[in-house]
This record gives C-alpha cells, sequence and structure tokens, in this order.
C-alpha cells in the first residue's frame, strides 16, 4: 500500500523528535545549568504539560520524555537566551514553520504533495544545521516524494505531447531536436539533484552518479579558470613539486566551495587521467606526468555532531575531528588495521579532547601524499561550548586545532589542506543566504576566529567569473 502524505509527515516528526532531543537538551542545560529545570517550570507552566515531560522515573531527564511538539517550543520560547548563539535567524523561522505543520498534523489536516515536500524540506534543513544523523534519513524521503511526482509529470507530458500539433506550431522544431538535456533532465529528475552537491555523502560512495562517478562529474563540469588553477596546486602539491600547501576557499552560499573540493577528490580518486575531461590540459600545464596517489581525509562539520562520538568499523570511538582524521588517513592509506594505528598516535588527545599538536605534524608526514577536505567548519565550531563538557572538546580548543593543523599541512611537501568558510567575517557584510552558513552569535564569532586563524597561512582563491557562469550550468543541463 502506498504510503500517504500524511504518514510522511507523522515519520518526519518522529525524526525531528530523535534528532533534535539531544541537542536542545545539550544547550538548554549548558545555558542554564543548575537552573534548567527551573526554567523548563517556566515554559511549561501548565501542570498537565509538566507531568508530561517530568517522568516520575526519570525526573532529572525531562528532555528524554518530550514529543517533537515540546522541543520546538522550548527552541522558539528560549531563543534569544539560548539557540540563537548557534542558529540564525533561518532557523529560527524553520522552528516557527515546523511548529504550524505539525499543529497541522495534530488536528488531521491534508497534506498537498507540495506541502510535504516543503515540510521535509524545513525539517531536513533544521536537522542539517544541528548536525543531525537523522537529516539524511529525512531528505531521502523527500527525493523519494520528488521522483514520484516528477514521474507523474512527466506521464502527464507525455499524455500532452500524443495531442494533435496545432498549424501554428506545425512548422518549428521542436527544442530538443536542436539541443539534448542530460538523462536526469529530461526525465525531470534533475531538480532531485541540481547543483546541491554533497561532499559527504560522495564520500560515503552516495548520492547522484553525477556527483559520486568522477569521469561523470568531470563531463558535466566546466573547468573555470580558478577551478583550474585550483586543481593545478593540488598537482603540484601533492606530487612534492611547490604548491601552495593550504586554501581557503571563501565565497557566498551557493558560491562553488563544495563543488571545488569534490573536484580535488575525484581528481586523486585514482581514476586515469584520460577518463577526467580537461585534466590533461592542467597536468600538461602544471607539467606533472602522472596523478599520485593520495590519502584523502573529509570532514564536514554539518555531518559530524560535537556531542555525540562514532562509533567506526573496527569498534574504535572517535570523538574529535582531530580523531576523525586520523583514522581515515589510517584507513585510505591501509585499512583498518592501519586506521587503527593512526589513531592510536592521537588516541589520549580525543579522549581528552585536548589539541594534539606535533602528532598532526607527524601524521600528515607519515601518511602523506595527504589531501585534507573541510567543508562547514563554522557549522561544527558554534555547537561547542566555552567549556569543555562536550566530547568534541571547547569553542576555544577547536581554534588552537585549527593553527596546529594549518601549520602542520605547511611542512610536509606533499600535503594540502583545503577549507571552505563563508564569505565574510564582517557581520554587516554577511547575507540572509550567508546566514544558513554561519548561524548565530557563536557561528559569527566561530567564522571570524577561523578566517584569522587560517588567513595567516592560506593562499587566495575566487570564484567563477560572470562570463563562466553560462558554460556552467550549459555543461551542467545539456550534453
Amino acid at each position: 500500500m502506498a504510503t500517504t502524505n500524511r504518514e510522511r509527515v507523522g515519520l518526519a516528526l518522529e525524526l525531528l523528535k530523535s534528532g533534535l532531543g539531544p541537542y536542545v537538551s545539550r544547550e538548554f542545560i549548558a545555558r542554564h545549568k543548575g537552573q534548567a529545570k527551573a526554567e523548563l517550570e517556566r515554559i511549561f507552566d501548565r501542570s498537565h504539560d509538566q507531568r508530561r515531560i517530568f517522568s516520575h522515573n526519570e525526573p532529572t531527564k525531562p528532555f528524554h520524555h518530550m514529543d517533537v511538539t515540546d522541543l520546538l517550543r522550548v527552541m522558539w520560547v528560549s531563543w534569544n537566551d539560548v539557540f540563537s548563539l548557534t542558529l540564525g535567524q533561518l532557523e529560527r523561522s524553520l522552528v516557527s514553520e515546523l511548529r504550524e505543520y505539525r499543529n497541522a498534523w495534530a488536528h488531521q489536516e491534508p497534506f498537498s504533495g507540495d506541502d510535504t515536500i516543503r515540510m521535509l524540506d524545513s525539517a531536513q534543513r533544521l536537522l542539517t544545521a544541528v548536525s543531525s544523523k537523522q537529516a539524511s534519513q529525512v531528505e531521502k524521503m523527500k527525493s523519494e516524494l520528488q521522483r514520484l511526482r516528477f514521474e507523474e509529470q512527466a506521464r502527464s507530458q507525455r499524455r500532452r505531447a500524443a495531442a494533435p500539433v496545432t498549424a501554428a506550431a506545425a512548422g518549428l522544431p521542436a527544442w530538443r531536436d536542436i539541443v539534448n538535456p542530460h538523462p536526469d533532465v529530461a526525465s525531470g529528475h534533475y531538480q532531485q539533484a541540481e547543483f546541491a552537491a554533497d561532499l559527504w555523502q560522495v564520500h560515503l560512495g552516495e548520492g547522484s552518479p553525477e556527483y559520486r562517478n568522477p569521469a561523470e562529474f568531470f563531463r558535466r563540469t566546466y573547468l573555470t579558470q580558478s577551478l583550474s588553477g585550483l586543481l593545478a596546486n593540488g598537482l603540484l602539491r601533492l606530487s612534492g613539486q611547490g604548491g601552495e600547501p593550504v586554501v581557503q576557499l571563501q565565497t557566498n552560499f551557493g558560491g562553488g566551495k563544495t563543488h571545488s573540493m569534490l573536484a580535488l577528490y575525484h581528481l586523486f580518486s585514482g581514476a586515469q587521467p584520460g577518463e577526467l575531461d580537461g585534466i590533461d590540459d592542467i597536468m600538461q600545464a602544471a607539467e606533472v606526468t602522472e596523478l599520485p596517489r593520495v590519502n584523502r581525509v573529509v570532514l564536514v562539520g554539518n555531518r559530524i555532531s560535537p556531542g555525540n562520538p562514532v562509533t567506526k568499523l573496527d569498534g574504535t570511538e572517535v570523538r574529535t575531528l582531530w580523531g576523525e582524521l586520523a583514522w581515515q588517513l589510517g584507513y585510505a592509506s591501509g585499512g583498518l588495521d592501519e586506521a587503527r594505528a593512526a589513531f592510536e598516535r592521537v588516541r589520549a588527545d580525543d579522549e581528552k579532547a585536548t589539541n594534539p599538536g606535533d602528532a598532526l605534524r607527524q601524521l600528515l608526514t607519515d601518511y602523506g601524499p595527504a589531501l585534507i577536505l573541510i567543508d562547514e567548519w563554522v557549522a561544527y565550531a558554534r555547537q561547542l561550548h566555552d567549556e569543555s563538557d562536550l566530547p568534541a572538546g571547547s569553542f576555544e580548543t577547536q581554534f588552537t586545532f585549527a593553527q596546529a593543523l594549518s601549520e602542520s599541512a605547511k611542512l610536509p611537501p606533499n600535503c594540502l589542506l583545503v577549507i571552505s568558510l563563508p564569505a565574510s567575517d564582517r557581520p554587516s557584510d554577511l547575507t540572509a543566504t550567508d546566514d544558513i552558513e554561519v548561524g548565530g552569535v557563536r557561528g559569527r564569532e566561530a567564522l571570524a576566529r577561523l578566517g584569522n586563524v587560517i588567513g595567516r597561512v592560506d593562499s587566495s582563491w575566487r570564484p567563477a567569473s560572470a562570463d563562466e557562469s553560462f558554460e556552467i550550468v550549459r555543461r551542467r543541463l545539456f550534453q
């Protein structure tokens, strides 16, 4: 039996509850400390509400018993005092919108396809902002519903196309006889992927072929002057022939940072140069004759939770970004045994959430050539607290680690560190869309401090020019 829109919304609300619970609890208790229970009693001032969230069995753990309505209410009422530190105005709007959807669902109101996609998208965005693993589950639900709707629209278009052609249109060739769209565009599936590159999803071997497959990625990617320069620098650096060791990709939201990281990731995927459109010319210009074997590390801030350690395939529990970096380096080099060996070098600092210092230099030297890609670092750092009460460490330690990593990356001749940051560290320069990446007060501070630390050693980079934008879109949409 087909899943109804109401069932989809209900499941999304359950995922929202599971994903928001740890974050709301962590931030609320960190802000109010010993007064957290009293503050909750103020928010839930009616006795029947308090009986619902303060369990007799676990009176000190009210967040364990809150449903999604309660969690969204806590976020809305406590926004200025608590959640504006880590999230921005966009997320506040999402909280308001999701409260309305939850009320509509509770009152048995119907959900159209558009309403359901909008609700799923809002839930996914809010869960992504707090680095919740449930975000990917909601995203899959949204993509599946979009696929079903696109297929129905395609059937309708085919039925209309079968109708008699009018005399006025009889002399005109169909536009598809002149230009050929890619199959996903022609089938109506294009909107499912659009330009939304997801580095973490590709790293896990998931996502659509145009982003996951190196040959397909380069077939659809127009190599702008800027991107060609970034790839040439990567070739030189990871071949040990010079090049800049640290590159900061800094543009407005949607400016191509993640796409550029994916290009580097696929360039050193083990594919042959002849399989990748345009790479032979870049290699010739850089005077590099072969692609080196590279150990790749991918750290995406909104896909790694600072409050929830990750258990790896070998049972290793990783708490910090430096622990994740070490484990991935070892795994890329020699599988699980090497991953354990590399992680052992930073295990003590991972468990204590302290900066590993010179151990980073030794790791990058011993496991080179090494490509380190860090995306959405601000989204990760803004969730840290001033105290070391989270497994990932404190807000301050994150910038000590950033400095140690950027300095360490300069020392081995075959290490490249690439970091993406939103466009500006000046709050007045941030647009509404930049706020998606930056978030609240702590996000802006994280952006400014990361920019200062990385800016001491990085090289400049700029996005595509206006003249190149047409070719980027043409290559993506048409064969």
